[in-house]
């Protein structure tokens, strides 16, 4: 019973990340897409703008969710030119959906 009780447990870690995408992604609708594709994986979480001209995203949901997100975001939209993304691990963070801060 000890078994089953951690693997329940492990199986419901979630891994959260901190991505921060580079390049030219603002004015290209990389948010509005994000949390188009976001809602289709089935992640959570936000992305922003940043003031320095980048694109900011905590994500969390099941890893092959949140690698699928990750992928996504290497190339963005159509009009996106990607240049790098920084990926951080972060500790679990729950989130009740997947939203676009706007400032």
């Amino acid at each position: 019973m000890i078994h089953t009780i951690v693997l329940f447990i492990f199986e419901n870690l979630m891994p959260t990340v901190h991505l921060l995408i580079k390049g030219r992604v603002q004015g290209v609708f990389f948010r509005a897409t994000a949390r188009d594709v976001a809602d289709e994986i089935g992640v959570k979480g936000w992305v922003k703008n940043t003031e320095e001209g980048d694109v900011e995203a905590m994500v969390t949901g099941r890893e092959t969710q949140v690698q699928k997100f990750i992928d996504w975001c290497k190339v963005g939209p159509r009009k996106a030119i990607v240049t790098n993304v920084v990926i951080t691990n972060k500790e679990e963070e729950r989130f009740d959906s997947f939203q676009v801060i706007r400032r």
